[in-house]
């Protein structure tokens, strides 16, 4: 893909942000304030409107000019984790019905060919029966999507984590992923959403629609890795489920950490509140722009030091 039309989409995914934040102001569709809010101002939950309108338009024009991207039909899940995160922001769904139809996404992603076939010697299994690795490629795709949902809490952190993961994933690759056009493309989109995520009056947040689309996006990258296609760079040797992990590793552990202090609580571990990692960090800074900071070093560093020294561990799973 051309930086001259990464450019274009740049401004086009600017111009989005700003158009639709407009018109859910103009019919007075705001993010409602209450005990868990990390924000006094203004703001609609439209971020992720405005990164899948620019994906699709910047498809489309691709697709009639018969240029193949990437593979359009991932358009399907994706389409479909939006339209429940959307209704979501909307109408407040029952998270029963969110379970269930992300349990649909990950079955339409496994015939799709994404999936979990192999363990890489993770619990002395390499190669697993077709049962169990759907089994498998469903609870992984759950955990993920809902661990992003979940760190969505403060500003600009979940656009960073996707950044942050799709970087990485693509530069311990040995050569480029077949994602990366459409990778590079979430992270066009997303880099608009600094700005009115980050701003003091009339924020824009990722919502529901945008927190879900994207970690979709997030696992399908992950299934990718996964997979016989994706190559670690010669001189990592790393195991790639352990590399999986590592790269998301501040939104899975913010999610188990969550979810067992709610059932100790005999609490919904689907019951918002303010124990998340990010709230406790910034009760202490009082600044959402340092308590990004201090998490994104903090999970680089921890990321990097394990795959430079991690040699020996994946020597026993190898």
């Amino acid at each position: 893909m051309e930086l001259s039309f990464l450019l274009v989409a740049f401004i086009f995914s600017f111009l989005l942000h700003f158009g639709v934040q407009k018109l859910f102001i103009y019919f007075k569709k705001f993010d409602d304030f209450n005990h868990r809010s990390s924000h006094k101002t203004l703001a609609t939950r439209t971020g992720g409107i405005g990164i899948f309108i620019t994906l699709l338009i910047v498809s489309l024009y691709y697709y009639f000019q018969r240029i193949e991207l990437f593979d359009y039909s991932l358009f399907i899940p994706l389409g479909i984790m939006f339209v429940i995160g959307v209704y979501d922001d909307l109408y407040n769904a029952d998270f029963k019905l969110k379970f269930l139809l992300q349990i649909i996404v990950a079955k339409i992603l496994i015939d799709q060919g994404y999936f979990i076939s192999n363990y890489y010697g993770l619990f002395g299994l390499f190669e697993v029966p077709w049962l169990m690795a759907q089994a498998t490629t469903i609870f992984v795709f759950l955990i993920v999507v809902n661990s992003i949902n979940f760190i969505d809490g403060i500003d600009g952190l979940a656009i960073t984590e996707v950044i942050k993961t799709i970087v990485l994933i693509e530069f311990f690759s040995n050569k480029t992923s077949s994602l990366y056009n459409i990778g590079a493309l979430v992270i066009i989109s997303l880099l608009p959403l600094y700005y009115f995520n980050l701003k003091n009056k009339r924020k824009v947040f990722l919502g529901d629609g945008g927190s879900m689309l994207l970690g979709t996006f997030i696992m399908i990258y992950i299934f990718y890795v996964l997979g016989p296609n994706y190559v670690l760079l010669p001189e990592y040797s790393i195991n790639k489920v352990l590399f999986s992990v590592l790269i998301i590793l501040y939104p899975l552990i913010d999610l188990f950490r969550v979810f067992i202090l709610r059932i100790k609580d005999k609490k919904s571990p689907f019951e918002a509140d303010q124990r998340h990692l990010h709230h406790l960090i910034f009760k202490r800074t009082k600044n959402q722009k340092i308590t990004l900071l201090i998490i994104t070093i903090s999970s680089l560093i921890i990321t990097w030091v394990i795959i430079n020294h991690i040699y020996g561990i994946s020597e026993v799973f190898r």
